[in-house]
């Protein structure tokens, strides 16, 4: 395994009944990861403010967490409770895992 920071970051399609309160909770049980997860240097939500909305295809929301490392990602991955948000998320999420687009690259 190489080393260097891991950017892990997703794109969300959200259903259109998924409020803003609703993302909003999603978002902070996401950034509660930090405390349980080791390796999280960074968290970050984004909204796609892309003008290519063609090729957007509805991913209009995105976050991501900076790792120290890829062995931090996986065990991030594996983490129960990021398995009790990610459920949560799919489920919020047009056509369930359909609705995220997940991209993972190295910083440094």
């Amino acid at each position: 395994m190489q080393a260097g920071v891991i950017r892990h970051m997703v794109f969300l399609k959200f259903q259109e009944n998924v409020s803003g309160e609703d993302k909003h909770a999603l978002f902070n049980d996401l950034e509660a990861l930090k405390a349980v997860a080791p390796g999280i240097l960074d968290f970050q939500v984004r909204a796609n403010i892309s003008p290519e909305t063609a090729v957007v295809h509805g991913f209009n929301d995105l976050f991501w967490f900076d790792f120290i490392d890829e062995a931090s990602r996986d065990a991030y991955l594996e983490h129960p409770d990021h398995k009790v948000v990610g459920a949560r998320l799919g489920a919020a999420c047009d056509g369930g895992l359909n609705g995220l687009l997940v991209a993972d690259f190295r910083l440094s």
